[in-house]
């Protein structure tokens, strides 16, 4: 797909755009410079032409511009963006005119030889629109315009749309399988993913929180129509609330975690392998929970661990007893540093997207209910025992069933666990939440 990347010195606005252009609050808008880092990315639709908007962090040639350690890290990825572009729209801020910065951002930018207009940003009313004249000097189309306010979009969008070459779509790609890496601080998300897309995508630092923005990649295993096409997205580490102020760009960034998990069709949940589960982890995994998502979960830094004599064989049952809510999902011990089953990390994304969509036959799933309750006795409550009449599975994505009982509050929780353990036995359902649902109904009542 086409690639339109947003790319400038700090502070111009860029992320306003992106958010503007893609019609949704995707990157983090704040007032301080060198906020966004990674590449920040989404699939977008204007004037009939689809293609990939990219958002990049500002590019700074001195570290004393933004005060950010990882200002090379940040510069680097809006230079890979460049390279991946078809277009790019060079972002200024016009109420501070043309600076050195900007006069050596669009140097290095035309030298890399794509097609590039300029955005002259924070002309918010037409008196402010002669600020952007100052830009012409460089021989660009400049398009002023106002990311906060919506002005001038119009033109600019059909100008960078209108420079795009043919696309050759994969209809295979229309809807990539969405997964949401997700796990507090610094446990190894981002190296994780470059691992595994054996490239620097997303940057890489020993320092908690270097990642802020939700960032999507996306990748594909084969090639044709066989490609399995997924969008993976790189997410904060999410930390306690009690953390974080109300205003800071943490808050920001916890919430797109949080909103990556709800959009996500399987989330990887990222634990330290050598530290186990805490409670953040236990956290973060109830918001998995809560979102009903697919999931896996991914021990990381496996090789630091077995330096330290822990086997596989100890910690799975050590994992299982810690988080029991999270026994559906698969667990797989892997390392980025030395690329320990990172292949297999996407043999059980794929496995739990499966589960999740599996359709139940109703026959058959209603003989798993009649071997179970012949198995076990239904609980009885004053007299009164518990009758499964049948079930039937209402949805996927998430697995939803409805039994159909004389009396929904004859069935204990223990009961409906045991039900449960009795369908993913028959049915596997690996990595794939189940929600079982009753209603009553009388047994001679036609469905």
């Amino acid at each position: 797909m086409n690639v339109v990347s947003l790319v400038g010195r700090p502070n111009t606005g860029k992320s306003a755009l992106f958010n503007r252009i893609a019609g949704r609050r995707l990157a983090i808008v704040f007032d301080q410079p060198g906020v966004t880092r990674d590449r920040v990315t989404r699939e977008v639709e204007q004037l009939g032409r689809r293609f990939m908007l990219v958002d990049t962090g500002g590019i700074a040639f001195d570290r004393g511009v933004t005060g950010d350690p990882l200002d090379t890290e940040t510069r680097r990825q809006a230079e890979l963006a460049v390279e991946d572009s078809a277009v790019c729209v060079i972002v200024v801020d016009s109420r501070e005119g043309v600076t050195p910065l900007d006069s050596e951002v669009i140097k290095r930018v035309r030298e890399s030889g794509v097609p590039c207009i300029i955005a002259a940003n924070k002309c918010d009313t037409p008196g402010d629109d002669w600020r952007a004249v100052e830009f012409e000097s460089f021989g660009l189309p400049v398009f002023a315009v106002s990311a906060e306010h919506g002005r001038g979009m119009d033109d600019l969008t059909r100008e960078f749309v209108g420079r795009l070459p043919p696309a050759v779509e994969n209809e295979t790609a229309a809807h990539p399988l969405r997964v949401a890496v997700v796990g507090r601080p610094n446990v190894g998300k981002s190296s994780y993913i470059n691992r595994l897309l054996n490239a620097p995508r997303v940057i890489v630092s020993g320092i908690a929180g270097t990642t802020r923005d939700a960032v999507e990649v996306p990748f594909a295993i084969g090639s044709g129509a066989e490609a399995r096409h997924y969008t993976l997205v790189d997410t904060a580490g999410m930390k306690p609330h009690t953390r974080m102020s109300k205003t800071s760009v943490d808050n920001f960034a916890l919430f797109r975690s949080e909103r990556a998990i709800g959009e996500a069709d399987v989330v990887v949940l990222v634990l330290d392998a050598k530290t186990g589960p805490t409670m953040q982890d236990k956290r973060i995994a109830g918001k998995v929970l809560e979102a009903n998502r697919a999931c896996v979960v991914l021990c990381h830094k496996w090789d630091v661990a077995q330096e330290d004599g822990i086997t596989e064989t100890k910690a799975l049952p050590a994992l299982r007893l810690m988080m029991p809510f999270l026994n559906f999902a698969p667990v797989v011990f892997c390392s980025s540093r030395t690329g320990y089953n990172v292949r297999r990390t996407v043999e059980a994304i794929d496995r739990a997207a499966a589960s999740a969509s599996e359709r139940l036959p109703t026959g058959m799933l209603n003989r798993v209910l009649t071997t179970a309750s012949k198995k076990t006795l239904a609980p009885m409550v004053k007299g009164r025992r518990l009758k499964i009449y049948y079930g039937l599975q209402v949805s996927t994505n998430p697995q939803t069933i409805r039994l159909f009982v004389n009396d929904p509050k004859l069935v204990t929780p223990a009961y409906l666990s045991f039900i449960e353990k009795n369908i993913r036995a028959r049915f596997g359902l690996e990595g794939a939440p189940l929600r079982i649902f009753l209603k009553a109904r009388s047994r001679g009542t036609v469905a």
